[in-house]
């Protein structure tokens, strides 16, 4: 189903590299699921000017970014404040989405900390560093980024 989803997946850890990035390579197949054109995929580390910058930067080309990773309580988590930073409007609705759902599958849900907003023409969704949390989490908003991205995108008055 082809659409005008243009997004990169970006995968933020200080540990993980382009052979053991299992969260990212899943997630480049679920947007590959829903027709995006995969702009690229890239890992950069929990450092949280280095993610300001990557996402401001990256925001200007795609139209969807999705993070995996560095939305929990650990100490270098940092993808929650560094999203808000750039973001211009919050979608509060899909981050409640995403935890309401994987609630009902695990309790630790709730230590999520992701944020999804938009940033000029892009929306920017953050989901957990565990590859079934990427999964699971990417089900419970594959049926409206398409619509979502074609607002954001103004493709779509409404």
């Amino acid at each position: 189903m082809p659409n005008n989803i243009r997004a990169i997946a970006i995968s933020i850890s200080d540990t993980r590299n382009d052979s053991n990035d299992v969260s990212g390579d899943i997630l480049v197949e679920c947007l590959k699921e829903i027709g995006a054109a995969i702009i690229e995929k890239i890992i950069v580390s929990d450092d949280f000017d280095n993610l300001v910058s990557t996402l401001k930067k990256h925001s200007e080309t795609a139209n969807l970014i999705i993070t995996t990773g560095g939305t929990g309580f650990a100490p270098r988590d940092n993808t929650p404040e560094a999203t808000l930073k750039v973001i211009e409007k919050e979608a509060r609705g899909l981050s409640e989405a995403i935890r309401a759902e994987s609630s009902k599958k695990t309790p630790r849900a709730m230590l999520s900390r992701g944020v999804c907003g938009i940033r000029g023409n892009c929306l920017i969704i953050n989901l957990p560093g565990s590859p079934k949390g990427v999964s699971e989490c990417f089900e419970v908003i594959k049926a409206i980024l398409p619509h979502a991205v074609d607002q954001v995108s103004g493709f779509t008055k409404h």
